[in-house]
């Protein structure tokens, strides 16, 4: 007798086929060229038999109907024939697909920022690692996150880089193209990658803005800003802040997390911890901590906030949430609504003492930049500087402080004589 040839399957042939329980092995319906369909009680199965190249049956798995239709499994089919005709065995090369389709995922963009992330974890201040992991989240991955990442080409990486700058941050683009630059570089290390492609479109993005934050440098201007700071009707916290702040120029993270138990006001000082300051973090760890001198005047206006926030841990609380400190947008929106937006930042008052020390007083660079917490002005003298000039910068900031009140009062703007240190 002739042998019977398959009848093609139909959709509705497939989708009708139930399950025969005489047999509980299952049963199979054919559709030509090897491909079948396997019925069983747990579910309907694509599969096809076929002989390897080297003579010997073996079945082909095409996934489980209805997920994979009729139409999908033969394509598979035809797949799967087309690598038979070139002397492959589809399961050898199914298995090989699989394995480079997993070590593609090891090396996609996503995959390798992650690595080099966990990698300089240990070595970044908790703030530093947040943001730079949230600039990958946010402008990196759902572009080129997916890519292998030695396939990316500059373009790719600019257009990214782009993407931010046309969002008027210009900074924060230049921010992400040096971390794409050392996420590039993680990647050439561990063999996936072989060049850094940040490298070729640093001139591509707009330059950075000159210049730093807005600040007042004359003292007839810095007069008027003291006087509008002491007529602010803001609360008493955010006055406070405004009137310590130009007297001792410190950083206003450190500013707004002042601590009562960090203060000496009988003996005048405040030690912010080493691990408070921005510093490396071995430097956090390892550190002298920062002393700063409070003048007269800043003792007075510490001791106005006392009988308010002196029962909890900051002396400038935050205003809905008194165990958390002020944040550093409550002094700017005051400077906003006072008129010295674009023209005066909190921050700014750190450049406003240092360029006004050097002018006024002639104040030793040093002295000044151990005042800021750099590391050491002119000599750069390697990890952080020990010499802390402590007894130069009391004098140097109790003269600051009453300048800063003559200024207040508008008198003549006079250079105040420098004491012999």
């Amino acid at each position: 007798a002739m042998p019977r040839l398959a009848v093609p399957l139909t959709d509705t042939a497939v989708r009708n086929a139930k399950p025969d329980a005489s047999k509980p092995k299952g049963h199979t319906l054919p559709d030509g060229g090897g491909l079948y369909l396997h019925i069983t009680q747990a579910g309907k199965y694509w599969r096809m038999d076929y002989r390897r190249p080297n003579g010997k049956r073996n079945t082909l798995a095409f996934g489980v109907y209805p997920a994979i239709s009729l139409a999908q499994a033969r394509e598979r089919r035809e797949l799967a024939r087309g690598l038979l005709a070139q002397g492959i065995d589809p399961s050898d090369h199914k298995r090989e697909s699989e394995a480079s389709k997993a070590a593609a995922m090891l090396n996609t963009v996503e995959a390798m920022a992650r690595a080099y992330l966990e990698n300089k974890r240990d070595g970044w201040s908790a703030t530093h690692y947040d943001r730079e992991a949230r600039s990958l989240e946010k402008d990196l991955y759902p572009y080129l996150g997916h890519r292998p990442i030695g396939e990316v080409e500059p373009p790719e990486l600019l257009r990214a880089c782009e993407r931010v700058q046309d969002r008027d941050a210009v900074e924060s683009a230049h921010r992400l193209l040096t971390t794409a630059s050392g996420v590039w570089q993680f990647a050439i290390a561990k063999g996936h990658a072989t060049r850094d492609i940040a490298q070729d479109i640093k001139k591509a993005l707009k330059p950075r803005k000159k210049g730093h934050f807005p600040a007042i440098t004359s003292p007839a201007q810095l007069g008027e800003l003291l006087r509008a700071s002491d007529g602010y009707g803001g609360g008493p916290v955010v006055r406070g802040a405004l009137a310590i702040a130009p007297m001792l120029f410190q950083r206003p993270g450190n500013l707004r997390t002042m601590r009562w138990a960090d203060l000496d006001l009988a003996a005048g000082w405040w030690t912010i911890p080493s691990a408070d300051m921005k510093r490396s973090v071995a430097a956090k760890r390892d550190g002298a901590a920062h002393k700063v001198p409070l003048p007269r005047q800043a003792v007075a206006a510490i001791l106005k906030l006392q009988p308010l926030t002196g029962h909890g841990e900051y002396v400038f609380p935050g205003l809905r949430d008194h165990s958390k400190p002020m944040s550093e947008a409550a002094v700017n929106a005051a400077l906003h609504a006072m008129g010295y937006k674009d023209i005066h930042t909190w921050h700014g008052y750190r450049a406003t003492g240092r360029t006004l020390l050097r002018e006024v007083f002639k104040v030793d660079i040093d002295v000044i930049e151990a005042q800021l917490a750099h590391v050491g002005g002119k000599t750069h003298g390697g990890a952080y500087d020990r010499t802390t000039f402590v007894d130069e910068r009391v004098t140097v900031l109790q003269h600051w402080a009453d300048y800063l009140d003559k200024l207040r009062q508008g008198a003549d703007v006079i250079a105040m004589p420098q004491r012999a240190a």
